[in-house]
């Protein structure tokens, strides 16, 4: 019997160290797993009513079995419960109200027992090699890493990593590129989630960051910090661009990206698959970056609108179908790299819409302040384009306009600030046809025209504008700059509610929160108990 025991010693030892090697995980997760599926064993032999326990010990192997149970004066429960006289027999100074041990025989394990407990182990052992994939690898987001494919399935690549699996989805994946089992990959650790089915790995090579973290491996002035890469831009498997900076005056940026003989950029360019990328020179001055960004294109002119975050570039008629590339290509990937709306027109294009822009403000004011042609016209071209312009404007500003005195300029601004009444009023009648609320009047940063938008968008009511979102309310829209057949039947995406008026995302929040005020008016005080507060009481106190 000895003999017997101390070979199920070497070999539950023998099955904890193996394990433990082979997954590289703690020894001690497996000895609790073997512990929990000795337990079970143990119960379905003598009950599963029964508070059994086990315990093996590491060093030697030696397992312990004992059932935990209560000492009592009348014994209710037999499987848990003992009383007095019984309990002093196995412990000597049990008294009633102690928990103690009852020691059990070791269990022989049967076929079913024996398929049972390996269940319990092989899932406990799992369950720690999930978590220990998921520690290894959850800080590492943004590296890049290399693996070996493992399949392909529906077009997403399985990558084996070593100790774990990450998955290259078809959308993370360079266009056309052909990947086979077997195959070598470097890719981007996009994100580590952790799932019931174990953490999962997301990898990519389409992402901007995979190419900001080649060029770091490839051109040592980015690793050591001398050059930056401040922003990328990428269309997968076609075109790229990267604006870079360097805090070294002695060294070109560009041409140390580039390497000598184009021996750094090829390197990388090979690495996504003959992806062509413009290294561009990145400038703190908006204008300059955008002109440098549109490259190899020839740029005129660039407007920017900071309230809207858009920027008009004029180029020569010559320069309009390369300014903006195959297929909106080049804008796109410049609007991308500086992060603004870019819009391309030809300098006819320009002078149409100058044109028509100046005729349309000089008929606003021309009916609104109730003056002619010519001083309209005057008014436009010193820069006035809005009504709260003149309204609001020094007066001093008025006045120093050629062949304008001091009762010219205060009798304009008196005309301007009517006609804004005007418009107020008549807002205000539209608002309440439409049938909104007057509370939402009281609402800071909300106009009567904006509150007209509002109705004719169904918000009528502080629920209806309550329920929206930050974004739903303000965000700006968006237009796609691509011309011709390509431009897609989506051209426009329409923004948030009030879009149009340019509402920082403050703004935007203040609204938000001042239609929820009245939700929270009627709740009570926190600090008073509240109904049903005293049934939850401790009784102890």
């Amino acid at each position: 019997m000895a003999t017997a025991i101390s070979a199920n010693k070497a070999e539950l030892l023998a099955i904890a160290n193996s394990v433990a090697s082979e997954k590289m995980i703690d020894k001690g997760i497996v000895i609790e797993a073997i512990e929990e599926a000795i337990q079970r064993a143990a119960r379905a032999r003598y009950g599963a009513e029964n508070d059994i326990r086990a315990k093996l010990d590491p060093q030697t192997g030696d397992l312990r079995l004992w059932r935990v149970v209560e000492v009592v004066e009348a014994v209710d429960d037999y499987f848990k419960q003992v009383d007095l006289a019984s309990g002093q027999k196995l412990q000597k100074d049990a008294k009633v109200g102690d928990f103690i041990v009852d020691p059990l025989p070791a269990v022989d394990l049967g076929r079913i027992d024996a398929q049972s407990a390996k269940q319990v182990i092989f899932q406990k052992v799992r369950e720690a090699d999930r978590e220990r994939q998921y520690e290894e690898f959850k800080d590492r987001a943004s590296e890049i890493i290399t693996g070996v494919v493992k399949s392909v399935e529906f077009g997403h690549i399985v990558v084996n990593l070593g100790r774990a699996e990450g998955v290259i989805r078809r959308d993370q994946q360079i266009p056309r590129e052909l990947m086979r089992v077997g195959d070598r990959v470097r890719a981007l650790i996009l994100s580590v989630r952790r799932e019931n089915r174990g953490p999962q790995i997301f990898l990519s090579r389409a992402h901007p960051d995979f190419m900001k973290k080649l060029f770091a491996q490839e051109v040592p002035e980015i690793y050591d910090g001398i050059i930056e890469i401040k922003a990328a831009a990428r269309d997968p498997g076609s075109r790229a661009k990267i604006g870079v900076i360097s805090y070294d005056g002695s060294i070109d940026p560009v041409g140390a990206c580039v390497g000598m003989k184009g021996s750094r950029v090829q390197a990388v360019v090979q690495e996504m698959q003959g992806e062509k990328i413009d290294i561009i020179p990145w400038s703190e001055d908006t204008a300059t970056f955008v002109v440098n960004a549109l490259q190899p294109a020839t740029v005129q002119r660039v407007v920017i609108d900071e309230d809207d975050g858009r920027i008009e570039v004029v180029v020569p008629d010559d320069q309009l179908s390369l300014a903006i590339g195959r297929r909106g290509q080049n804008v796109r990937l410049a609007s991308q790299l500086t992060g603004s709306q870019i819009d391309i027109m030809t300098e006819a294009d320009a002078s149409e819409k100058r044109q028509r822009e100046f005729v349309e403000r000089s008929t606003m004011f021309q009916e609104e302040l109730d003056v002619d042609e010519t001083l309209a016209q005057l008014l436009v071209a010193e820069g006035f384009g809005e009504l709260e312009e003149v309204a609001y404007v020094p007066i001093d500003e008025l006045a120093s306009i050629e062949g304008f005195d001091d009762e010219l300029a205060e009798e304009l601004q008196s005309r301007a600030t009517e006609a804004l009444e005007r418009r107020e009023e008549a807002s205000r009648q539209e608002r309440r046809a439409l049938g909104v609320e007057d509370a939402l009047a009281d609402i800071p940063h909300l106009t009567e025209a904006m509150l007209v938008v509002l109705g004719k968008a169904g918000i009528k009511t502080l629920d209806d504008l309550a329920d929206l979102a930050t974004d739903e309310l303000i965000a700006k829209k968006r237009q796609d700059n691509r011309r011709g057949p390509a431009r897609s039947e989506r051209a426009e995406d329409k923004g948030g509610v009030l879009g149009e008026y340019g509402l920082s995302e403050e703004q935007g929040n203040e609204i938000i929160m001042a239609a929820r005020a009245h939700w929270f008016e009627d709740e009570p005080a926190t600090d008073e108990p509240q109904a049903g507060e005293a049934a939850d009481a401790d009784p102890a106190q």
